[in-house]
């Protein structure tokens, strides 16, 4: 199972991270797709990036509330604390760290990293 990392402000000024567990339920919907989900969330937008082996995106604050799902290659996410969690194909990010020191996103292994940001409404 994909596993869903929350980056979000702390009152430090640092940005932590918490593994944190998809809010999964029962649901059945009108053509019969049933199964396991997490409730609809307003999106604005979609869309898809890839970065190179080695990409390093410094320090940085999340320009807005967002999910970053990644669906090929691996990243670091490091925060202000000194941990980092490492994502991979089907882990979802959800950044809130609008404010304060930020985190670093590295791109790890020999492949890109393709993804898909979808900014929160």
């Amino acid at each position: 199972m994909p596993k869903m990392f929350r980056v979000y402000s702390g009152t430090d000024g640092k940005s932590h991270v918490a593994e944190v567990p998809f809010d999964l339920k029962p649901f059945k919907d009108v053509e019969g797709a049933y199964g396991q989900g997490t409730p609809m969330q307003g999106a604005s937008s979609i869309a898809f990036r890839v970065s190179p082996p080695g990409y390093v995106l410094s320090w940085h604050c999340a320009p807005r509330r967002q999910y970053s799902i990644s669906l090929s290659g691996s990243a670091e996410i490091e925060v202000g604390d000194g941990t980092v969690a490492r994502v991979g194909p089907g882990d979802v990010i959800l950044a809130e760290d609008l404010t304060g020191q930020g985190h670093v996103t590295r791109v790890v292994g020999d492949q890109p990293r393709f993804y898909a940001i979808i900014p929160l409404a």
